[in-house]
């Protein structure tokens, strides 16, 4: 391994370490080796050691000077933001903010004003900044007359590709310009499924196949290949700059644009010296090295890579092998096959499954860590959508390019649609192989003891003098991880509140510090599916631990529709429900469910309590005397109050005016349900519907959190706009899985983070002790 590709990696290290906020740890360790190095004259070590301590300082400063922009930007009364997108009137919008010391992106959730694409806007509203975002509620936006072009052309490109693709823009979208904000929930499971998901976003394999296509298009122009060459760079660097300069095509630009340079100046150079170079370039900002897409990239092209270097020496093993003794067994039936095979197709299937097999186990850590799951088939499926990504890019790239066209724009397009329709095909076939996914719920431990095994293997891949050594770290270190998880007593030490967003519906996951879960609802169901199979069983998968509960609310078929999928595939232990008579189809389904999979059933009472690792779950509603009198399932539905440390939850189900009322009675005479009422974070009821949270009831509750489950644009109005200004006049934040989707509330202490989507914050705690419930 050259010396520049040694450097990226303690460059990487360094900075990964930093960043953790270990770097003087890291400093003192590398700091004795320098010097062990030194002592020894190991100039190239002692070197390495100085990049790793100059990459973690270099990052702890970053870290330092982020966290005191992010306090200071916390402060800002205005924000003047670049739209990567129209904003309007309910709706999110999200761009970059310009000013400041850190680099900032915003997501606005729009009360008022619009403005295009690529304009510059002032924004005032409830912001909060974490992580390097801002997220501004009821943001009202003034414009101010300036306007950026980029932005402008790719918003303009999103609106050609709907007009053109229609039912397939999403898809569209995502491998050309990068815009993955519209697909489907159910679509991207099933490319993560398959070992795809890297496919939905614009990456280096992308970035090749159409610098690889305008190659092919300008030398069939008659260009020499030095001008098609720097022709395709020129491109590719433009069409980089247009979809925003993501670190993954900022790579793959590099590399491109040093093996021009290498071939005019007619200079070899090692692939892995073209890879550590190109890999550094999106590094002139530290913090990419924190970035998903940035790490899976890297780790994918070395990969890649050391792949072919295994591939290349299988076959020459072959070859030797040709008059030698023959060797038993399978060994010498492949090396046979090989000899047979020359050049031909076998020798690149041979290294197309090489380089997807070691790829999958390379980036499976990042994958498992990332997404909860780990796809078995990855290799196999992306060996068959490799010839349809090839020949699908250029065409989506090309179809792009033409679409203002009217008269060539359809045919192309249309053209376009089948080797997509047979990428989503192969999607589909490998979604569907059984125990196609592993699903895991990684520790820290165990993903960094994955990410040495990792390691190891590109090691093994890339040095035959080594290659032992590093294939018995490689299995030591996936043994600990795969055992890992099996060790008794792990206790994250947060417990978890998921409002998940299962469109016009309820479904709601509660998850103990020690990995346990308590289900609340399930969503809907429709013709052919429902909400439990498509996201709250793959949510719960994804992340691991055993269902100690299912809690039905009331029996409307958008609460308990997908109950059946959540009792056939993750058993949970104990069902609990009102009890409240409705024939309905679903419910019944539902009880038979239950009854087939002999789970405990139970109506439940006020004051029915469940304790799981330390979280205090209550019932405060309804009893059976106040469900007899009602015809109305709404009135009757389960109402929770949730303890974890200082913080409390309320779960509030579709109660209505009636059923609220209810309960304040209840606690007018009772201390301990008055007590009960008070939360920092509400579920809002009846997915914010005028017929619930009346002023009273939401006095009671004084919540500083308020999150509403409710499905873009549904036909009710849900959620009443009386109803949010009431909440927000109350001092409370409301989030909205519409505008957000799945939100995810994490309560350590008593201290709050909230997480939606990329977003992430944390929430300010009450003013004084005695507000403390």
């Amino acid at each position: 391994m050259p010396l520049v590709t040694a450097a990226f990696l303690c460059l990487c290290a360094g900075l990964l370490a930093g960043f953790a906020g270990a770097a003087w740890p890291v400093v003192a360790l590398v700091g004795a080796v320098a010097g062990l190095a030194l002592w020894k004259r190991d100039a190239r070590a002692g070197a390495l050691s100085l990049v790793v301590v100059a990459a973690a300082m270099t990052a702890r400063d970053v870290r330092r000077r982020d966290a005191a922009c992010h306090a200071a930007a916390a402060k800002r009364g205005v924000w003047a933001v670049v739209l990567d997108e129209r904003a309007e009137p309910r709706a999110v919008a999200r761009g970059a903010v310009r000013g400041g010391a850190c680099p900032l992106r915003a997501t606005l959730v729009v009360r008022q004003g619009t403005a295009d694409a690529g304009e510059v806007v002032a924004v005032r509203g409830d912001a909060s900044v974490a992580g390097g975002r801002v997220l501004v509620r009821d943001a009202r936006l003034a414009r101010t007359g300036e306007r950026h072009v980029l932005p402008a052309l790719r918003a303009r490109a999103g609106v050609l590709i709907d007009r053109r693709f229609g039912d397939d823009a999403p898809l569209v979208r995502a491998l050309v310009i990068a815009d993955a904000g519209g697909i489907d929930p159910e679509v991207r499971d099933r490319y993560a499924a398959s070992g795809l998901v890297h496919a939905l976003s614009v990456s280096g394999l992308h970035v090749a196949l159409v610098a690889e296509a305008l190659v092919l298009l300008l030398r069939a122009a008659r260009a020499s290949p030095r001008v098609a060459s720097l022709g395709a760079v020129g491109a590719v660097a433009l069409y980089v700059a247009l979809i925003g300069c993501p670190a993954p095509a900022v790579r793959a630009g590099g590399m491109l644009a040093l093996d021009a340079a290498a071939r005019a100046l007619q200079r070899p150079t090692s692939p892995w010296a073209v890879f550590a170079v190109a890999a550094a370039l999106p590094l002139v900002d530290p913090r990419v090295v924190l970035e998903l897409g940035y790490q899976l990239s890297v780790a994918g092209m070395a990969a890649l890579v050391a792949g072919r270097v295994v591939a290349r020496e299988l076959v020459r093993r072959a070859a030797d092998a040709d008059g030698q003794p023959q060797r038993p067994g399978m060994i010498a039936r492949a090396e046979a096959w090989l000899r047979r095979a020359g050049d031909g197709p076998r020798v690149t299937l041979l290294r197309e499954l090489v380089v997807g097999t070691l790829a999958t186990a390379v980036t499976a850590p990042l994958v498992a860590w990332h997404f909860g799951q780990v796809s078995l088939v990855g290799p196999l499926a992306n060996l068959a959508a490799a010839p349809v990504l090839a020949l699908l890019q250029p065409a989506l790239f090309l179809a792009v390019v033409v679409a203002p066209l009217d008269g060539i724009g359809p045919f192309v397009a249309g053209a376009a649609r089948v080797p997509l329709a047979a990428l989503d095909a192969v999607a589909r076939a490998g979604a569907g192989t059984p125990g196609a996914v592993w699903h895991v719920a990684p520790s820290g431990g165990e993903s960094w003891l994955a990410g040495m095994g990792a390691l190891a293997l590109l090691v093994a891949g890339a040095s035959v003098r080594h290659r032992r050594r590093a294939l018995r770290l490689a299995g030591g270190a996936l043994v600990a991880a795969t055992w890992a998880p099996l060790w008794p007593g792990r206790d994250r030490g947060v417990a978890e509140l998921h409002v998940l967003d299962v469109g016009q519906g309820d479904a709601v996951a509660l998850r103990t510090r020690r990995g346990r879960w308590l289900v609340v609802d399930a969503g809907r169901a429709w013709r052919g599916g429902d909400a439990g199979a498509r996201t709250v069983v793959p949510w719960l998968r994804a992340r691991g631990g055993v269902v100690a509960a299912l809690v039905l609310t009331h029996p409307h078929a958008d609460h308990v529709g997908g109950a059946a999928s959540v009792l056939a595939r993750l058993h949970p232990a104990r069902v609990w429900d009102p009890g409240f008579v409705l024939g309905s189809p679903v419910y019944q389904e539902v009880l038979r469910a239950a009854r087939g999979a002999g789970v405990p059933w139970r109506r439940v009472a006020p004051g029915d309590s469940l304790v799981l690792d330390g979280m205090v779950v209550t019932v405060l509603a309804p009893d059976s005397a106040w469900t007899a009198s009602l015809d109305d399932p709404n009135l009757a539905s389960v109402v929770l109050s949730v303890r974890v440390g200082r913080v409390r939850f309320l779960l509030v189900g579709d109660a209505e005016a009636p059923e609220e009322r209810w309960l304040l009675a209840r606690a007018a005479h009772d201390p301990a349900v008055a007590a009960a009422l008070r939360a920092d974070v509400l579920k809002v009821g009846h997915h914010g519907s005028a017929t619930s949270s009346t002023p009273e009831f939401l006095a009671a509750v004084r919540p500083r959190l308020a999150l509403v489950s409710v499905g873009a644009g549904n036909t009710y109005g849900h959620p009443s706009a009386h109803v949010v200004r009431r909440l927000q006049d109350m001092g409370a934040r409301v989030l909205r899985t519409d505008q957000l989707g799945t939100i995810v509330v994490r309560a350590r202490g008593d201290a709050i983070t909230v997480q939606a989507g990329a977003e992430r914050w944390e929430l300010p705690t009450r003013e004084s002790e005695s507000e403390l419930p």
